[in-house]
């Protein structure tokens, strides 16, 4: 085949360090639209996003010349940066060292989407951490919980 031609689709889950609230709802809309234009700059694209004031969600088409660790790495370095720049309330800023990173299929970019809308609502209902475990267990990735929230 002459073309390297891929599908690679992401939903990809970080939060604040110690899951501190500091995504505001006034700074949340800028930080999405940064993360996207990082993506962008990568090669990727953002197609949807959502979170609360500690964690978020990104739906990723990956590049097919971007790592996955690049891919993610990238956007929380510079975001973190960015955020920063902001206001004295964002001064300690900083994202967790780690990342979950779940491919999915095309047929559930739609339901992904409308997940990634609604995760104030639905995390009135449910932690982050518990939110993470399932899908930890959905996916079947092994993981040990003393290293899981540092």
């Amino acid at each position: 085949m002459a073309q390297t031609l891929v599908s690679l689709l992401l939903h990809v889950i970080f939060s604040t360090k110690n899951r501190e609230g500091l995504i505001t709802p006034e700074i949340e809309p800028s930080l999405y639209a940064y993360l996207g234009g990082i993506s962008k700059n990568h090669e990727s694209k953002l197609l949807a996003s959502g979170g609360t004031s500690n964690y978020v969600h990104l739906l990723i088409s990956q590049s097919k010349n971007m790592a996955l660790s690049d891919l993610v790495e990238e956007p929380k370095k510079s975001s973190s940066v960015w955020i920063k720049t902001q206001g004295r309330e964002f001064a300690s800023f900083h994202w967790q060292d780690g990342y979950a990173a779940f491919s999915i299929e095309e047929s559930q970019v739609p339901a992904v989407k409308a997940y990634l809308a609604k995760q104030k609502e639905h995390h009135a209902r449910k932690t982050f951490q518990e939110e993470l475990i399932e899908f930890l267990e959905k996916y079947g990735v092994e993981y040990n919980e003393n290293y899981l929230w540092s």
